[in-house]
Formats: C-alpha cells, sequence, structure tokens
C-alpha cells in the first residue's frame, strides 16, 4: 500500500533540509499608507512578538503603486456596483461585457496593433496562446531564450512542438540555431524585454533583425516593463520605437499597472485565431468587471500622469546610488529589479528575516527553483510611495546586518 501522507511529508522535509520550504508572510497592505503593511508574525515564532507590526514591503510586483490611486479604486468600485462581482461566465456564453470590449481597444492602441485578447492572467495568457500556437501550426518550431518564463516553457511544452533553446539573450547562438532550421519552416522566437530575477533587458531590435532575416515571427513576453517603461506604460519595446517589429505582445496588469489579468495583442487574424482555439481562453471565466473598469482605468492614469513614472524612476536612481556608496554589492542590469545576491539559501534566509525581524523591513528571499542554486537573493523592488529616508534607512539595515554577519552577498 502506498502511505501518501508519508510521501508527502518526506518530500516536504526535504525543502525544508534545503532551506527551500515557502513561507508566507501575513500581510494586510495599507491602502492608505503605501508602501507599509501589517504583518502577522506566525504563531510558532520564538523570537518576535505575536503582535501585529507595520513593516515596509520591499518586494511588491505593484511597481508604480497604481493599486493605491484613488481614480483606480474609485473606477473599481463603481464597477462592482453597477455591474455586481462576477463576469457571469466565459466570454462565449454570457461573460462578455461592454468592458472587456472597451480594455482590450485600449490595450491594442497602447502596444499600436490592430486587436488584443483578454486572460485571466499573464500566466495563462503565455500558456494558452504559445499552446495554441504549438499545436495549430504545422511543423513549427520555437526557439527560446532559455530564461523565459515558466508559464511560456509549459506552453510550449504542452503544445508538443518542437522547441529549441538558445542561450541566454545571446545573438550568435539564436542565430546559429535559426540557421538550423529550415528557412521555409515556420518559427516563432519567445523572449522576454526585461527578465524578473536578474532584471536585464533583452536586445530586442537585433532579435527582430534576425527573426525577419530568417523568416520567424516575434513572440515578446512584456509583463514586467509595461506600466514601468514607455509612453503611457506601453513597455520596453515601445520605449525602443520597435513595437512594429512585434509580431505578439504580452503582458499583464498585475504589476506596473497594479490590478490583476493578462493579454495578448497583434494583427486582427492573429488574435482572432487565438480567441478561436485556445482552450485557456475559451473555457476560462472571463475577468470581473470591476478587475476590468480598474484595468481601464490604470492605462487612463498612466496616459495623463506621465509624472507617477518619473518620481519611481528617480527612487530607482537613488537607491542604486546609495548602495553603490555602500558596502553592499549589487547587480545593475539597468532596469528597475534589483537583485542582491547572497549565494546561498540559508544565509538568504537568515538575511531576509532579521531584516523583517529587527528593522520592519520586508523582502522575500529567493531560492531554487525560482533561481539556480548559488544564486540565491532579495530580489529588491519599490514604488514612487517609497520616500528616499525610507531608502536611506533601507541600506543602512541592509549594511548593518551584513557586517555583523561577516557576509558580503555576492556581486
Amino acid at each position: 500500500m502506498v502511505e501518501y501522507d508519508a510521501f508527502f511529508q518526506k518530500k516536504i522535509q526535504e525543502l525544508r533540509s534545503e532551506h527551500r520550504y515557502r513561507i508566507f508572510a501575513d500581510l494586510e497592505r495599507f491602502q492608505n499608507n503605501p508602501p507599509f503593511a501589517l504583518w502577522h508574525p506566525p504563531i510558532e515564532s520564538e523570537k518576535t512578538s505575536l503582535a501585529p507590526r507595520k513593516v515596509a514591503v520591499w518586494c511588491t510586483n505593484d511597481y508604480l503603486g497604481l493599486s493605491h490611486h484613488p481614480e483606480i479604486i474609485s473606477a473599481q468600485i463603481k464597477a462592482t456596483a453597477t455591474y455586481g462581482t462576477s463576469s457571469g461566465g466565459t466570454r462565449n456564453i454570457s461573460g462578455t461585457t461592454h468592458l472587456h470590449n472597451q480594455l482590450e481597444k485600449k490595450v491594442a492602441a497602447l502596444h499600436q496593433k490592430e486587436r488584443a485578447l483578454l486572460f485571466s492572467s499573464g500566466y495563462v495568457a503565455n500558456e494558452a496562446t504559445l499552446t495554441t500556437l504549438g499545436e495549430q501550426i504545422p511543423n513549427l518550431v520555437f526557439l527560446s531564450d532559455e530564461k523565459v518564463h515558466a508559464s511560456m516553457i509549459h506552453g510550449m511544452r504542452h503544445s508538443k512542438a518542437e522547441r529549441i533553446v538558445f542561450k541566454h539573450s545571446d545573438l550568435d547562438n539564436l542565430e546559429q540555431k535559426l540557421k538550423s532550421v529550415d528557412l521555409h519552416r515556420p518559427k516563432i522566437i519567445v523572449f522576454v524585454s526585461i527578465y524578473s530575477m536578474d532584471g536585464d533587458q533583452a536586445p530586442i531590435e537585433e532579435i527582430c533583425k534576425l527573426a525577419k532575416k530568417y523568416n520567424a515571427l516575434t513572440y515578446l513576453d512584456e509583463v514586467h516593463g509595461v506600466g514601468v517603461y514607455g509612453v503611457g506604460g506601453a513597455g520596453v519595446a515601445a520605449q525602443q520605437g520597435l513595437l512594429d517589429q512585434i509580431d505578439i505582445v504580452q503582458g499583464n496588469f498585475a504589476k506596473g499597472f497594479g490590478g490583476f489579468g493578462g493579454y495578448i495583442a497583434g494583427n486582427d487574424a492573429l488574435i482572432d485565431f487565438i480567441r478561436g482555439y485556445a482552450s485557456g481562453f475559451i473555457f476560462t471565466t472571463s475577468l470581473p468587471p470591476a478587475i476590468t473598469a480598474a484595468a481601464i482605468a490604470a492605462i487612463d492614469v498612466l496616459a495623463k500622469d506621465p509624472s507617477i513614472q518619473a518620481r519611481f524612476h528617480e527612487r530607482i536612481l537613488y537607491l542604486k546610488n546609495k548602495l553603490q556608496q555602500s558596502i553592499i554589492p549589487f547587480h545593475d542590469s539597468g532596469s528597475h529589479i534589483i537583485p542582491i545576491i547572497v549565494g546561498d539559501a540559508a544565509r538568504c534566509n537568515q538575511l531576509s528575516y532579521r531584516l523583517l525581524t529587527e528593522y520592519d523591513i520586508y523582502v522575500q528571499p529567493i531560492n531554487f527553483p525560482t533561481v539556480p542554486r548559488g544564486s540565491e537573493r532579495l530580489r529588491v523592488t519599490l514604488t514612487p510611495h517609497h520616500s528616499f529616508e525610507l531608502i536611506d534607512a533601507f541600506v543602512d539595515a541592509l549594511s548593518h546586518i551584513l557586517a555583523q554577519l561577516n557576509l558580503r552577498a555576492a556581486a
């Protein structure tokens, strides 16, 4: 007989022994006082008071803090009061609302494409779209950067289409792989504008040139670029004037736009094709009206107020300058994502725990399998709501703990 519980417990213990067991911080974010939240310590905690404590959050993906914006909150509340809490079903049965159509038009215009399609998340947008392309286009081959998101990997795998992996942002290696494929065979280059863990940016222009040379479509994940970069938050490709070179743009509202949900944008025929064949779209309940209205409002807010982006990037630059003046080596990839590589799971957990319990600073440790073993890190992100004084205190606290532990984070 199989002892199921014993198996599960053994696997959980393996995670604990490797310092990879995930502990979720119990937080209540303050709507009217970002970036702070109320942290509820776990009951089993020995060194901390059980009383909830106010902490500053330093690892949010709500990059611009738009989830706290009064106009966006108002739009979400109004939509709930007007339309109720649910969309009513899948888009093809009873779940298409006028708000969905409005949002898709705004997304298409934002990315200078003919059409857009909404999904329940960025993960689902990637998985459903890539699965459908791989299943439906005869003899298709994907050429995938080795560091694309898990949702993209799963989508390509599920499609059963051939997948050729090229070295991360290595143009020579990509061209070698492209040369190995018949010029007339359908192919899609799959890559990301800003890679989430290191924060480095893809050589978009050069990849697009190779795609044109070797008769390939381009599929660009912009989830960490939209909202943050480009006019109105259109992303990195837009900022570089390359949107016309991208065949499929994938993004979401859960990061730079401070909401929820995902999407793709492209030409009319391609989007209609995905709409008609992607099971991840067809059989999924559509976004609730309130969530959809909030995304519309977020796009409108960024379109009329570029100062939100300006304040954000000002603080990113200030934090990087402070880190450069400290003993804290960090990886500056040129983006808003700042990895502080520790290189050891146990010490990474310890550093995160001490910041939280001694300095009321919450930044979650990132361990394997999210990042490779030996590159465990703190992935630091901030928002326009992080004051310069708060940034100073963060750098001081991190420097103090590193010195006490005689630990220099790996550069």
